[in-house]
């Protein structure tokens, strides 16, 4: 038995629905939106402010789906609503704003701009994993690698999760959540409550970037550091990366991003250059050992990799003209940074 997750697919999308319909709290909560549902995530699949995954069980040849994570970068505007009295279902409201035009996802550009600036939002729009699945390690575990990989190294503002049953709940508890209080319009404690009381009120869990300051130490709290890129590729440089990251020769990567061959080893000469004039000992261009003379792209290739998995914020979406204001700014006001901006 092997829980693993992947990037979801259009195909994914009735699979999704019918695990929304399933589910104890989600199917009655979204009533009829659900009709809606396919037209409003087939229209922003592949958007840099949705992250979508599959989870899947694996028994021998045989494939369990077991749900759908969705996650967005939302306006300002949608999180304080979602923050605001009355408190509203996430998920239903969000295909009701996409579909009608007025979506709270950010543009691409959007995301480039805050993401360089001052921050993003994360909501969680939903976790469709069944409760019971919910209640297994197996299932749990791969649920925050997932998380983890999708969304470290962005310069996060606030995260806020809307607990679907009492097993998400206790897992953004465990994670470093906090309950966002209705009365008070703040995080803090968790409330005692039971299984029923999911269909009641809408549950609000997670931190902003303030008061992960002020509760360091979780693991909530750690998606908050960030590190100013190095290396400010673009957006085509950066989907060639992550997907190196996932193994495969250059010839799979023309196939996998639709692009030739000549272009993979064009984007491959670009990116070296770059990271070159930035950390020459990162991606030598010379032989220095009978290591490197044996098999040098190779090699460079490898330790390019190494670092970009310790170094995520490298493959997150920029805006090249902020960020080097953002440094400037920075140089000229030392005294600015936190340990929410790690290497800045």
């Amino acid at each position: 038995m092997d829980v693993r997750y992947r990037l979801m697919k259009p195909n994914d999308v009735p699979k999704c629905v019918e695990g929304i319909a399933a589910h104890p709290v989600l199917g009655p909560r979204y009533g009829r939106v659900i009709e809606h549902f396919p037209t409003a995530i087939h229209s922003v699949l592949g958007r840099d402010s949705l992250s979508s995954v599959v989870f899947e069980e694996f028994h021998g040849a045989a494939t369990r789906f077991l749900g759908v994570g969705l996650a967005v970068l939302a306006s300002d505007d949608f999180l304080r609503e979602l923050k605001t009295t009355p408190f509203f279902w996430v998920g239903p409201e969000l295909v009701k704003r996409i579909t009608r035009g007025d979506s709270a996802l950010l543009s691409d550009a959007a995301v480039r701009d805050s993401n360089s600036t001052v921050g993003l939002n994360l909501v969680v729009w939903h976790n469709t994993v069944h409760p019971e699945d919910m209640r297994r390690a197996e299932t749990v575990t791969p649920m925050m690698t997932a998380f983890d990989v999708e969304y470290r190294g962005f310069r996060l503002r606030e995260v806020m999760a809307q607990a679907d049953c009492l097993e998400q709940l206790h897992a953004m508890r465990n994670a470093g959540g906090l309950y966002f209080n209705q009365a008070e319009n703040c995080y803090g404690r968790f409330p005692e409550v039971s299984v029923a009381d999911f269909a009641s009120e809408p549950r609000n869990s997670g931190m902003s970037r303030d008061v992960a300051l002020r509760h360091g130490g979780s693991w909530l709290g750690s998606l908050f550091l960030y590190a100013l890129p190095q290396f400010c590729f673009n957006r085509s440089e950066q989907r060639l990366l992550s997907s190196a990251l996932e193994g495969g020769t250059d010839e799979e990567l023309s196939d996998e991003l639709g692009i030739s061959l000549f272009a993979v080893k064009k984007a491959w000469r670009v990116i070296y250059d770059r990271v070159a004039a930035c950390q020459p000992e990162l991606v030598p261009t010379h032989s220095q050992s009978d290591e490197w003379t044996q098999d040098r792209g190779r090699q460079k290739k490898q330790r390019l990799l190494s670092y970009l998995r310790k170094h995520p914020e490298e493959l997150r979406p920029i805006s090249r003209k902020l960020l080097q204001r953002e440094a400037e700014r920075r140089r000229l006001s030392p005294g600015s940074k936190s340990i929410f901006d790690v290497g800045a």
